[in-house]
């Protein structure tokens, strides 16, 4: 018995011995064996339905599934990324750039030749050579671009279109307005059945009227008619009568019917409305008074209030869209007529005329309007957007994107605005790519760089300068 079982035991030596020696063949034969194991090594286990619970040890669920085991090449953290590997293999390729000098990060005008700290701890910062230029350009890096969210978009040809909105009252035309009055002494003798605010039409009859010189001129035009008298003498006779502002239908009236009438039908001048009504049954009226007042409100003015800064876009001719606030989705067209000549001192504004037809008559006298009053240039011109436009009030300048980064503040000269844009007379061309967001950060950062390099020159100079004076002493 003792001799079976020290037999059983040195055969199992033997298989083992084996085992080790056909596993040392295997990996002799095959070195990435050892690494392959390594890698699908598990190092931790994590919940089977992939929520955020890991282990280091085997585990189970409460429903009894097995914890899901990852292995080492499963896990990203375990393993460098490629973009890294990249990027480092970049900036190993990448040759060292030359330190100029060193600027105070506070932007003090503070520049080191060496690395140093600010009285608060912190580390100058380092300006390359390259990145301060004579044309005062900045050069970012693209994390620095992306950080401040600049955008660059090219200078373009485009129409300036802007609308001018200014409130205004309806006026009547000046020139459409008469009077009714007497070149004589006489007496109404009756008044039709007209009043304030009627419509009348020309040659429609107002009143009658008897006056002692009217009649005497009537008989004297009469008497030469019936003489048969011709030439100067029945001019003479008739113009008399006109001189008294006489209606030529009452001179017609007497030359067909050869009869001098008691009282004389005077008539409207001109169609429009009643704006005064002063004739009386019976009253007696002198040479110049005014019996009754007419206004032709086919025609109105729109008078209008623009401020001072608009007043250079706007022009005789131009076109004007009227909206009434009394007539609600009505709207009129009109023109300018005229730019008064004087501005209001008080509202620093100037007065226009609109001339607007009036058919319907829908226009009446003090009504409220808004104008909007369309202005812009004839044709395209080179614009870019307005926030593209640094304005310090004397200065305007916009930074032109030169491409990898550097941006070059540029001066311009403005022209019109509207629509979001601005004209741009000298300063960039078509094609250029101007700075519109974060323009005022880049513009401070090449201020920055302009006066540091100006307090780093001027400070070399008077070293040079100091040094220049101690050699020349004895």
């Amino acid at each position: 018995m003792n001799r079976v079982i020290a037999m059983a035991v040195a055969a199992a030596i033997c298989a083992a011995a084996g085992a080790a020696l056909s596993a040392r063949a295997i990996l002799r034969g095959n070195p990435f064996a050892a690494v392959a194991s390594e890698v699908g090594a598990t190092v931790y286990y994590q919940d089977p339905d992939g929520k955020p619970f890991y282990s280091l040890t085997p585990k189970k669920t409460p429903d009894g599934r097995d914890w899901r085991g990852v292995p080492a090449n499963a896990d990203v953290s375990f393993d460098e990324p490629e973009e890294s590997r990249a990027s480092k293999k970049a900036a190993e390729a990448k040759p060292e750039r030359k330190v100029k000098y060193y600027r105070n990060p506070m932007g003090l005008p503070d520049t080191s030749p060496a690395p140093k700290k600010d009285s608060m701890g912190m580390d100058y910062i380092a300006v390359y050579e390259g990145e301060d230029t004579d044309d005062g350009s900045v050069k970012l890096s693209p994390g620095k671009i992306q950080r401040t969210g600049a955008k660059s978009v090219p200078v373009e040809r485009r129409p300036i279109r802007s609308v001018i909105r200014a409130p205004g009252t309806v006026q009547e035309d000046e020139r459409r307005v008469s009077v009714v009055a007497l070149r004589f002494e006489g007496f109404v003798e009756s008044v039709a059945n007209v009043t304030t605010g009627d419509h009348v039409h020309k040659g429609q009859a107002l009143m009658n009227v008897y006056s002692p010189a009217l009649s005497s001129a009537a008989a004297e035009y009469l008497s030469a008619i019936n003489a048969g008298a011709t030439g100067k003498d029945l001019r003479g006779a008739r113009r008399r009568l006109e001189n008294l502002a006489t209606p030529e239908p009452a001179i017609k009236e007497l030359e067909r019917t050869r009869e001098i009438s008691l009282s004389i039908p005077w008539v409207a001048p001109q169609d429009g409305e009643i704006l005064e009504r002063k004739a009386v049954n019976g009253m007696r009226a002198g040479p110049g008074d005014v019996l009754f007042r007419i206004a032709d409100h086919s025609l109105v003015w729109v008078i209008i209030d623009v401020a001072e800064r608009d007043l250079a876009q706007v022009a005789p001719g131009t076109k004007v869209t009227i909206r009434p606030r009394a007539l609600a989705g009505k709207t009129f067209s009109g023109t300018v007529a005229l730019i008064y000549p004087h501005l209001n001192a008080a509202t620093r504004t100037a007065r226009i005329r609109i001339e607007v037809p009036n058919p319907d008559e829908m226009l009446r006298p003090e009504m409220y309007v808004d104008a909007e009053i369309e202005t812009g240039t004839p044709g395209p011109v080179t614009a870019v957007p307005e926030s593209a436009v640094l304005d310090s009030g004397t200065r305007q300048a916009v930074l032109v994107d030169k491409g990898e980064g550097r941006f070059e503040p540029r001066e311009v000269k403005l022209g019109r605005r509207g629509g979001g844009y601005v004209e741009i007379t000298e300063g960039v061309s078509e094609g250029d790519a101007v700075v519109t967001s974060a323009n005022f950060l880049i513009d401070a950062e090449s201020n920055l760089k302009a006066a540091l390099k100006g307090f780093a020159e001027s400070g070399a100079a008077q070293a040079a300068e100091t040094a220049g004076k101690s050699e020349a002493r004895p």
